[in-house]
């Protein structure tokens, strides 16, 4: 077995944390209500009444998708790009035609200026025809090119880039590598200043579109020098650029259709007027790019929710077992009324968080977070769930079940399509661990020297002084609130009383937090099992309150009000049902025990555990060698005319 020789910079987990935490937005400028949430204070002015979108937003939005209806109806074979794990040149040539690169760049530069809410709908539609396809656009334009450069990007940038971006450019996004996922401090993909240009040389991995970009954002380490601060930095590079090689198109369990690749640079020469930012502001780039762009993928999973319940109302009415049709069995109905009730509530949350994103007078990156967490793995359960209902014909392919002459429901390519969702743009553990670092902000800033430490005994003094004062004033604030009085809310209805649940068990949540920053201090952050069901708690909480307040705007202004208070009350009393599990967890648990099995694991304690069987694996390194120098494999990226 052959182990890499490539070496990533070697960085200790300080190191690390110093690194992520220096590329964290520090200030908090505009009110957050998630933020607020997690401090036990239940903003409901923050986000309600509902934020509506301007008439002239609506009209072009409407009217585009309308298009893209059409299109996607007539012009788009989620099926054949299931079969040939590729979306066909016409296809994505159609998309350029529609104007569908540009659904988020200004009208300026020749982009159609869609707000954030109609253009997460327009995935929403592309996704539920073909997830490949909205997965395509999304990278394209949530994360690619156009979203850094709109947010940090010159006006010679802007000016030379977006139109083509627009109109018959795609992009793509390269941070990952082989052997570099969530802990970006160990880069090792390299941009050594020479004149005013840049060297560039090093592997990146699962480059989303990467296989079919024609410009890139490549996030490199500039070494420290005489003229140069250095550190991680983001670069415009043209795919077709001397040095380039798509080395590999990477296959997948789903997503078939999806371009991603392993990238080589050696020896790319990227003038410095390609660089988006100052040396050393690729990460915070990156991390503020996916505020607002992490909002694609829930909205792709509120997609699939539809679906998941479309298909189970058509199925389950019409398969019949002992004498009714499965519906009506208790055991099948509770998951249809799930999948209802959800569905619901993802297209509340992202609808929310978009609509809060287009207004901009909320801070939204824990909102964001959240809905990305929340849609991934909720849309993951309705989608298993779908395949429950469906049976072995939920198991069973769409190509399959059209050979022997039924309904080509492709229930477990869904499954299969939805499982990255939990993995892409940040993991469900590494979400937990984002969310709650930006929930306990507050505490950190009061009282972080006191539990640091590296910090004197005197800055340590300082921090208690601040701390006292903070905790004298938030704590008495806990104990009661709107929650307990009946009355509260009482404009909601039969749904108030979920919002003074929200109400009282935010407090909780922030009594919960406080007491365990108490117990744990500086080991908190280790306690990754406890910070994911804090963050879980709030998810739900965020999204009853999302629930809430749509079914209200759509008592108000749709002939749906009854249907949508409903579907609330069910989703807030399953909510609730699971928040109730989580707060008992935060303290009986196996946390400890679970600790003592893994360090027994690591030291070999249960092999014998192992034996009986085959490992069908290879013998190949875990992590394959990415050693800089010219690619020797053949370059199978691919150009859409």
């Amino acid at each position: 077995m052959s182990a890499p020789t490539q070496r990533q910079p070697k960085v200790s987990e300080r190191e690390a944390r110093q690194v992520a935490e220096a590329a964290r937005q520090q200030d908090w400028h505009k009110p957050s209500f998630a933020k607020e949430l997690f401090l036990g204070r239940f903003r409901l002015d923050l986000i309600h009444p509902h934020p509506l979108p301007a008439d002239e937003d609506v009209r072009r939005g409407e009217a585009f998708l309308a298009k893209l209806r059409e299109f996607c109806a007539t012009r788009v074979d989620g099926a054949r790009i299931e079969r040939e794990a590729r979306i066909p040149d016409e296809t994505v040539t159609g998309l350029k035609e529609l104007g569908a690169l540009g659904m988020k760049i200004d009208p300026k530069y020749g982009g159609l200026g869609l707000t954030q809410l109609y253009y997460n709908r327009a995935l929403a539609l592309v996704g539920s025809v073909s997830p490949a396809l909205g997965a395509l656009l999304s990278a394209h334009q949530s994360i690619g090119v156009p979203q850094p450069l709109k947010l940090f990007g010159t006006q010679e940038q802007k000016d030379a880039f977006l139109p083509r971006l627009a109109r018959d450019s795609l992009s793509a996004f390269l941070l990952t590598e082989p052997d570099v996922g969530s802990d970006p401090a160990r880069l090792a993909t390299t941009a050594v200043p020479e004149g005013d240009e840049y060297v560039l040389d090093g592997v990146k991995l699962w480059t989303t579109n990467g296989v079919v970009a024609d410009l890139l954002v490549v996030m490199a380490r500039v070494p420290a020098s005489e003229g140069h601060k250095g550190g991680i930095t983001a670069f415009v590079v043209e795919a077709d650029a001397p040095g380039v090689t798509v080395e590999h198109r990477n296959a997948f369990m789903g997503l078939r259709g999806l371009e991603n690749g392993v990238t080589r640079f050696h020896r790319v020469r990227v003038p410095a007027a390609h660089r988006i930012g100052p040396e050393g502001a690729g990460l915070k780039i990156a991390l503020t790019t996916l505020n607002t762009g992490r909002l694609s993928l829930p909205a792709a999973c509120a997609g699939a929710g539809k679906w998941c319940l479309k298909i189970a109302r058509e199925w389950a009415a019409e398969r019949e077992q002992w004498g009714k049709p499965v519906a009506r069995h208790e055991a099948v109905g509770t998951k249809i009324s799930f999948l209802a009730a959800t569905a619901f509530a993802l297209e509340a949350v992202v609808d929310l968080a978009s609509q809060m994103a287009d207004e901009d007078r909320n801070d939204i990156r824990i909102e964001a977070a959240l809905a990305k967490l929340y849609g991934s793995e909720m849309s993951w359960l309705m989608a298993d769930e779908l395949v429950q209902i469906r049976g072995g014909r939920g198991y069973e392919t769409a190509d399959s079940l059209a050979a022997r002459g039924e309904r080509a429901v492709p229930a477990e390519q869904l499954l299969r399509d939805l499982r990255i969702n939990r993995i892409f743009e940040g993991s469900t553990e590494i979400m937990h661990l984002l969310i709650a670092r930006e929930a306990v902000d507050a505490h950190l800033a009061v009282a972080g020297d006191i539990i640091d430490p590296d910090k004197a005994l005197a800055d340590k003094a300082k921090a208690g002084a601040r701390a006292g004062g903070f905790y004298a004033r938030w704590l008495p604030k806990l104990v009661a609130g709107q929650g307990q009085l009946p009355g509260a809310y009482g404009e909601f209805g039969e749904l108030a009383t979920h919002l003074r649940f929200v109400e009282r068990t935010s407090r909780k949540l922030a009594r919960s937090t406080f007491y365990a920053m108490s117990r744990w201090q500086g080991k908190m952050e280790l306690k990754q099992a406890f910070l994911g069901r804090i963050v879980d708690i709030g998810a739900e909480l965020f999204a009853m309150s999302a629930v809430c307040v749509r079914a209200e705007l759509l008592r108000t202004t749709t002939d749906h009000g009854r249907e949508a208070h409903q579907l609330a009350d069910a989703f807030c009393r399953q909510s609730r049902l699971r928040v109730d599990e989580l707060f008992g967890r935060l303290w009986a648990n196996t946390d400890d025990l679970d600790r003592k099995v893994v360090d027994g694991v690591l030291a070999g304690s249960y092999t014998w555990l192992e034996e009986g069987i085959l490992d069908p694996s290879d013998d190949g390194p875990w992590i394959a060698d990415t050693t800089p120098g010219p690619s020797t494999e053949e370059n199978v990226h691919r150009k859409i005319p």
